[in-house]
């Protein structure tokens, strides 16, 4: 494969510093010739694949992914890799070594993080469809932001099989596009078994989206509609809902109190693990050579110092002291117990309902720079963070607009029951089609 890079103009809509690659054949499968963009901390032969961070410029992968694979073996053209958060770690896209995406529906406003390269570029028709990775909303934040669909699967339901690991316990790879069909059809690619993953599942997906969803029960939580959520933006959502009800579907009150730890042990447990996967990039296997006349320490912490950002050193930072000796027992263990019980909440309310709906995000995309205090762009997360820690699948269809931008709905299922978000997602899709 050849490879060259778009040279995106300063006014360029998308700004989403994609580099593509010309393929010299396409196959004959489900995606024969349709054009693919992938988020640029997943694994491509042949083709530089960086994370968004100094440390990894120029590191090309002597391997494909197990996705990437898949669509290849599926036809697409994968034209491009795009930008994202350094290592996968905001919700603006801000957070880049090479600069940040610009929102196309609104290029002063953020496209959110972190797979906002990925949303760009199917929100401004670049491509049709994407891969992405969702840690803690990272696809279905942008998704949200840029009105276009976002599917966070199961945890284990997609291969993580050279994904660069930001949280193995949280992260997963999933589909970005226009559709709820073209979302469905991607799953149907990359979705299954993959022996080079540990935590992969046997759950291929074979399913064609269906929109009847007569006598289905939507768990409506109270804390998704609360403090901190817009009200323009709940009231959007409210009326994506009354949508649903029309389509004959019931709603049921409920409650997640866990909720109010949830972005806490969030945090904790992925910087954590941040903390400990980053560790490999040290200056001697990957990053720029460590000055060997300097005493080891001082050339490890320069090589870091100057290819991590602020904000992947302020989240090593973080992690490293909650795994501390002393520490680990007030941080790191109560994170894990706090998780525990966002699960056990999620199985109670599923006994009940057969989905959760409510906003995407609390609020809607943000202004460039706007976002500058680490505290405040973390609570952005709070309505996303809940499905990673429970591991359950998690989709966002734009249902409307606020200030004449995208509201995200978002439809959160049973562990495993993806094709049932889908669903609900596509009859709302036709419903307002």
């Amino acid at each position: 494969m050849a490879r060259h890079t778009i040279p995106f103009e300063p006014d360029d809509p998308c700004h989403s510093f994609l580099t593509t690659c010309t393929p010299a054949e396409y196959g004959d499968g489900p995606l024969a010739g349709v054009a693919v963009a992938v988020k640029d901390n997943i694994s491509t032969k042949g083709i530089e694949t960086t994370c968004a961070s100094k440390i990894l410029k120029g590191y090309i992968p002597p391997y494909d992914a197990h996705v990437v694979g898949l669509l290849r073996s599926a036809g697409a053209a994968i034209v491009g890799k795009t930008n994202m958060d350094e290592f996968g770690m905001g919700t603006t896209t801000e957070n880049s070594a090479f600069g940040p995406t610009l929102n196309p529906c609104d290029p002063s406003r953020v496209p959110g993080g972190s797979s906002g390269g990925s949303a760009a570029a199917v929100a401004a028709g670049m491509v049709r469809m994407a891969l992405g990775s969702d840690t803690g909303g990272s696809i279905r934040c942008p998704a949200a932001f840029c009105g276009i669909v976002g599917l966070k699967p199961s945890y284990g339901r997609v291969s993580r099989y050279g994904l660069i690991a930001y949280s193995n316990s949280l992260e997963q790879i999933g589909p970005l596009g226009k559709t709820v069909q073209d979302i469905s059809t991607l799953m149907g690619v990359i979705a299954g078994y993959d022996r080079h993953d540990s935590t992969s599942q046997d759950r291929p997906y074979r399913h064609t989206p269906a929109a009847d969803i007569k006598g289905l029960k939507i768990g409506i939580p109270e804390e998704y509609f609360g403090r901190g959520v817009d009200p323009h933006v709940a009231d959007v959502v409210r009326k994506a809902i009354a949508r649903l009800e029309e389509c004959g579907a019931t709603t049921v009150p409920c409650s997640i109190p866990s909720m109010e730890y949830a972005l806490a042990a969030y945090y904790v447990t992925c910087t954590s693990e941040a903390s400990s996967n980053l560790a490999r990039f040290d200056g001697v296997r990957y990053g720029p050579p460590p000055d060997t006349r300097k005493p080891w320490h001082d050339a490890f912490q320069e090589v870091r110092r100057a290819g991590f950002g602020a904000e992947v050193r302020r989240r090593i930072l973080l992690g490293t002291f909650a795994l501390s000796s002393g520490y680990y027992g007030k941080y790191y263990a109560k994170a894990q117990v706090a998780r525990e019980n966002v699960r056990e909440d999620f199985n109670r309310i599923f006994h009940d309902v057969d989905v959760i709906a409510g906003p995407t995000m609390p609020t809607i995309a943000f202004k460039l720079k706007e976002k500058t205090d680490p505290l405040s762009m973390y609570l952005a997360d709070i309505l996303t963070v809940p499905a990673n820690l429970a591991g359950i699948p998690s989709i966002s269809v734009p249902c409307g607009s606020s200030e004449g931008m995208p509201v995200g709905l978002q439809i959160m299922g049973r562990m495993f029951e993806d094709e049932r978000v889908v669903d609900v997602a596509y009859a709302y899709e036709q419903a307002v089609n």
